[in-house]
């Protein structure tokens, strides 16, 4: 998956590298009988060349599927095109913050309660990372950076 700063002149080199690059698509991960579908989308930011469709088509109904993108912009979509998690950044968790961690912006097309941590959208679950970079001004205020680790378990 792409996001904002990236270019698709980036990919030859990294998929050299062995880092597999989701571009509109899904591969499935199996293990001991049991598989998740792991699916990127290209920039649905900046760029707009996302395809949550493309990635999603070859899921099958009843299987776990997890999306890997860039913003959580595109959650509405995710959720209706039935991914069970969404896994995101962008948002920098607004960055400059007011006491309390609440952003003055995020520079994104969605609800605040979905611009850092876990949310969820009808049965999909989602997480915004905050990541450890920063935008435009090499500051944080009132937002800790953050290396997220998120653990899968049956339930």
């Amino acid at each position: 998956m792409l996001g904002n700063h990236d270019t698709i002149r980036m990919v030859p080199d990294l998929e050299a590298m062995g880092i597999r690059i989701l571009l509109n698509e899904c591969v499935p991960i199996a293990r001991d009988g049991d598989s998740i579908h792991l699916a990127g989308i290209d920039d649905a930011h900046f760029y707009r060349v996302d395809n949550i469709e493309k990635a999603a088509i070859d899921i099958p109904p009843d299987a776990f599927s997890i999306l890997l993108s860039h913003t959580p912009e595109v959650y509405r979509q995710a959720a209706h095109a039935g991914f069970d998690l969404m896994l995101s950044g962008h948002t920098h968790g607004g960055q400059i913050c007011l006491p309390g961690s609440i952003p003055l912006t995020l520079s994104s097309a969605l609800p605040r309660r979905m611009g850092a941590g876990l949310w969820q959208h009808h049965d999909m679950i989602g997480y915004t990372s905050v990541g450890v970079g920063t935008s435009i001004a090499p500051v944080r205020i009132n937002c800790l950076p953050e290396i997220t680790l998120i653990h899968l378990a049956r339930g």
